[in-house]
C-alpha cells in the first residue's frame, strides 16, 4: 500500500513537465511515422513509373520530419518554463 506522501511524489511540477514533454515528442514522432509511411509508399510507386520523380519524392518524404522538430521545440519550451 502507498500512503499519500509517496503518491504525491509522482504529481509534482517537475514530473508533470517531464510527462508533458514526453507526450509532445511521442505524439509528433508517431504522427510523423504515419505520414511518412503513406508518403513513402506513394513516392516509391511514382518512382517505379517515372525515375525522374526521385527529387520530388525525396522532398515530400522529408517534410513530415519537420513535425518532430516542432515537437522537440515544444518539449524544450515546456522544460525551460
Amino acid at each position: 500500500m502507498t500512503d499519500g506522501a509517496t503518491a504525491g511524489l509522482f504529481l509534482d511540477a517537475e514530473g508533470m513537465k517531464a510527462l508533458g514533454a514526453s507526450i509532445a515528442i511521442a505524439g509528433t514522432g508517431l504522427a510523423s511515422a504515419i505520414a511518412e509511411k503513406d508518403i513513402g509508399t506513394a513516392a516509391i510507386g511514382a518512382m517505379a513509373e517515372n525515375e525522374g520523380l526521385f527529387g520530388k519524392g525525396l522532398i515530400l518524404t522529408v517534410i513530415p520530419e519537420t513535425i518532430v522538430i516542432f515537437g522537440l521545440v515544444v518539449a524544450l519550451l515546456i522544460n525551460s518554463a
